[in-house]
């Protein structure tokens, strides 16, 4: 572990979250990486260093682009809310409005809410697929609408780790008849000047870093030796089963090839920068991209209260709880800061991105070694986080501008749930509010 140079900016007041980016260079063996914090559009942390690759013959640049894993789901549920948000899309509607093939194996009721909020029991096909075809966006959505959920929809939670951004991508295709990636571009990070991609061109390769380790088998199977690998007859085959099936029935390959990097897997291979993510958040968080009814039925919890997921609290303490918005992770844990309404995603390897609306502020933080797990709990993002609440606390102190703002409302998202049951089905409003009160 060592230093590294760093460039880039911090307003006057946010020093603070410099000092812990670099501290995450020598204590944390960051090999390249970028933090970014907007407050009201504004960047007031902007940072860069280090190295793209292992072997430190590229810099790090402010606009270089990284995979950064599951962080991409934040993007690609978005792209769902921007069509519910125009009227194009009902989240309670049944997924075969859009795409009626999917009605197979008795999935004909399952609402587009339970895609979003990792209720639909779809953590991998039924029928194993042969290595690479997770670059075959066709044959994975056909094996998925063909797919016995592996539980009950509605019932139960669990991280649809890769099946996410096909099942959520296919319906923005079906509506809109661009690709996940292609609709983002063209909707929403396009129009905002945000360097993110899903099925990044091939112009962009040069600019992409290299993941210095990375989330495939080996590590997968290393990390629970003598589990066994897909295929399952059912979930009861083994208490890790539904880890196993999440996390290696759709292998990507190397992450850094051209074809990973060319390919759309909404659901995890989003190649960003931290100022692009921060820039969609951003944009978010002002209200720039969706109506007050739509941001907040995003951030609307839809877990139950003690409620586990099934996926990642297998890996989880006794007691962990993970409540999911639609698409989100919440922040009941605090790993967003102290309001509770901020949320966002987190990817493997240490990735993290949010909106935190009250305090109109975003954060995004992008690296290339691989350290922590998809839910914010990496050190080196928390670190940086904590260091962004101290110095907005500390410009906002009395006499110097307004304090911290929590969320309104009460602090359990889980209140405004509909007698703590899933699948509300209110009426509609209009712009703004079609993802209803």
């Amino acid at each position: 572990m060592g230093s590294a140079t760093v460039d880039g900016h911090c307003a006057p007041g946010f020093t603070g979250v410099r000092d812990a980016f670099e501290r995450n260079f020598r204590e944390h063996g960051d090999i390249g990486a970028a933090v970014t914090v907007t407050v009201e559009g504004e960047a007031v942390v902007d940072l860069w260093g280090g190295h793209a690759d292992a072997a430190g013959t590229r810099a790090w640049e402010h606009d270089t682009l990284v995979n950064v894993y599951s962080t991409s789901k934040g993007m690609t549920a978005l792209c769902a809310h921007l069509l519910a948000d125009r009227g194009e899309l009902d989240i309670d509607a049944p997924v075969v409005r859009y795409w009626p093939e999917f009605g197979q194996a008795g999935k004909q009721d399952i609402p587009v809410r339970w895609l979003l909020s990792h209720r639909a029991g779809l953590i991998a096909p039924r029928v194993p697929l042969p290595e690479g075809c997770a670059y075959d966006w066709d044959r994975v959505c056909a094996a998925l609408a063909a797919t016995e959920p592996w539980w009950e929809p509605g019932t139960a939670q669990g991280y649809h780790a890769v099946t996410f951004g096909y099942l959520v991508g296919e319906v923005v295709r079906r509506i809109t008849g661009q690709s996940l990636g292609m609709f983002l571009r063209s909707e929403i990070t396009g129009p905002l000047g945000a360097r993110v991609f899903i099925g990044t061109p091939a112009q962009e390769h040069a600019r992409c870093a290299d993941m210095v380790g990375r989330l495939d088998e080996a590590r997968i199977t290393a990390q629970f030796p003598g589990v066994p690998k897909p295929p399952f007859r059912t979930l009861a085959d083994h208490p890790l089963a539904v880890v196993m099936l999440a996390l290696l029935s759709l292998p990507t390959g190397d992450v850094n090839s051209a074809a990973y990097r060319s390919a759309e897997i909404p659901a995890g291979n989003a190649h960003a920068s931290a100022h692009g993510l921060a820039t969609v958040y951003g944009a978010l968080a002002g209200g720039k991209l969706v109506g007050t009814g739509t941001l907040e039925a995003m951030r609307r919890s839809q877990s139950l209260p003690g409620e586990r997921d099934l996926t990642i609290d297998a890996l989880a303490p006794a007691g962990h709880e993970h409540h999911w918005g639609l698409g989100y992770m919440l922040n009941h844990r605090g790993q967003a800061g102290p309001n509770p309404g901020a949320f966002g995603h987190g990817g493997a390897g240490g990735s993290y991105a949010f909106a935190d609306p009250e305090n109109r502020l975003s954060f995004a933080y992008t690296m290339n070694k691989y350290g922590g797990g998809t839910t914010g709990d990496d050190p080196r993002n928390r670190g940086l986080v904590r260091a962004v609440y101290r110095a907005l606390a500390q410009t906002r102190r009395p006499g110097a501008g307004p304090e911290i703002r929590p969320r309104s409302g009460p602090a359990n998202p889980d209140a405004e749930r509909n007698n703590g049951k899933c699948g509300m089905h209110p009426a509609r409003r209009g712009r703004g509010g079609p993802e209803r009160a």
